[in-house]
């Protein structure tokens, strides 16, 4: 199973979750991608996102997240042991959405709801020390790719990843700067490279 998680204000029918549809329908394997649409509440997105995954063997899935949704795979790659690459991921949002107190849109949807000081609680529940550093391949599929990763502190890694794969266009200006990354044979065996 490979898991999208969308992020803040966004929804299944984002750029994002539609090009890593089409190109696993275009690899005959569409029926592999989940993409739930949200609650608005970090609670709850957390509870569904809980049960979906515990349906399945941590082996037998890789989450793909996306800012917001990129703290969320955080949280449970760490809790649950699954893989993970993450989409310019969301760092302390507890702290960065405070600034979007208030009357709230999903774009995708049109859902209103208000952003409430409770969000940013059941953000901060939620943080992790990652101890794993997390890539993503799909598998049999060819992506050339090359990795520089250094520590940027004592909680993150940055990493530089440069990848040759056509259908990968559409993230190029979105791929992390800040990420937390494994070599893809890691993906594969488990263990470092």
């Amino acid at each position: 199973m490979l898991l999208y998680i969308h992020g803040f204000n966004s929804a299944p029918a984002s750029h994002k979750a539609r090009l890593l549809k089409q190109r696993l329908e275009a690899m005959g394997r569409g029926n592999e991608l989940t993409c739930p649409a949200l609650p608005d509440r970090p609670a709850y997105a957390m509870a569904m996102l809980e049960e979906q995954l515990s349906r399945v063997q941590p082996a037998e899935v890789t989450l793909v997240g996306s800012s917001l949704g990129g703290f969320y795979a955080t949280y449970l790659a760490e809790k649950i042991g699954v893989r993970a690459v993450l989409v310019n991921p969301a760092v302390e949002p507890y702290l960065g959405l405070q600034a979007y107190l208030g009357p709230q849109k999903n774009i995708y949807t049109g859902a209103t709801y208000e952003l409430t000081h409770r969000h940013l609680e059941e953000l901060l529940v939620l943080d992790v020390e990652p101890r794993k550093r997390l890539a993503f391949q799909l598998p049999a599929d060819r992506i050339d790719a090359d990795l520089t990763i250094r520590p940027a502190d004592e909680r993150r890694t940055d990493a530089a990843l440069v990848v040759e794969a056509p259908w990968l266009l559409g993230f190029r200006g979105s791929l992390p700067s800040r990420a937390l990354a494994r070599l893809h044979d890691l993906l594969r065996t488990g263990e470092d490279s």
